[in-house]
């Protein structure tokens, strides 16, 4: 009995790329992206119901990114949410490991000018997202949580991210944060923040406390984080800086992180 032939040996000229098909990453993929576009979480029912699967197509796929940590599932609500692992693989995997990595010391260094805390604050979807955080060397301070999540429309961060970012990336986060009729006020204020350079106001949570806020820019001239001192007021006679003071040192460790990134001034790049 003769053997059969072989296969045919795939066609390296033709001009359309094979396609490969992985079904279930695929459903896992679908599944992670939708849940990151829903902060209050959705149950087995909804995520199937939105992509427009059946529930027995994705429960073990469920099951098993929340066995791997990478969805959370809240026992009281069955809602399912993506984890920080995310957060944590996407920061190994992207230029916010270069961005903390450069900007750690020169952090701690402000810190130790200022004798204030200060932190790193990057857009994550449509809010902000506070990635690294120095606190001050002093004997008090005030600090912002590591992860804390923050809202870009009515944050100093936020403001700074905002006013620096493309208009057409502004505008797909405001249109999803906030109401139309405030808009204008806002939208004044980005433009009086472009033309100082930085955001100064004070606490709408803490009293004694104003925020004070940098931008950082990486080698394409693009916004990448908000550098920001959450400046306590001293009121005894314990030595500190004024916050003028602290503007400026503020100012100089955001241009040093950019640069670091490989950003230049406008002024440095024409001469």
């Amino acid at each position: 009995m003769p053997l059969p032939s072989p296969p045919p040996p795939p066609d390296t000229n033709s001009a359309s790329p094979r396609v490969y098909s992985a079904p279930a990453l695929e459903k896992a993929i679908d599944i992670v992206e939708l849940l990151a576009r829903e902060p209050n979480g959705l149950t087995v029912s909804e995520i199937a119901a939105r992509l427009s699967r059946s529930i027995s197509e994705l429960f073990r796929v469920i099951v098993v990114l929340g066995r791997r940590g990478w969805l959370h599932k809240d026992p009281g609500s069955d809602r399912y949410r993506v984890t920080y692992k995310l957060l944590e693989t996407a920061h190994r995997a992207t230029p916010a490991q270069e961005l903390t990595h450069v900007a750690a010391p020169l952090m701690q260094t402000l810190a130790a000018t200022a004798m204030q805390s200060c932190h790193l604050v990057v857009v994550n979807g449509t809010s902000g997202l506070i990635i690294l955080r120095q606190e001050s060397p002093g004997p008090t301070g005030f600090a912002v949580r590591l992860g804390t999540s923050i809202a870009l429309a009515t944050n100093c961060s936020g403001h700074v991210l905002l006013a620096f970012m493309a208009d057409d990336a502004r505008s797909a986060i405001l249109d999803q944060t906030m109401d139309p009729a405030a808009r204008d006020t806002l939208d004044a204020a980005f433009t009086e923040i472009r033309e100082r350079g930085y955001e100064s106001i004070r606490s709408a949570r803490m009293g004694g406390v104003s925020d004070i806020s940098c931008p950082i820019f990486g080698f394409d001239g693009h916004v990448v984080a908000a550098l920001t001192i959450p400046f306590l007021e001293v009121i005894d006679e314990t030595p500190h800086i004024s916050a003028d003071e602290a503007l400026v040192a503020l100012e100089r460790t955001a241009t040093q992180i950019s640069q670091a990134l490989g950003w230049y001034a406008p002024s440095e790049t024409s001469a």
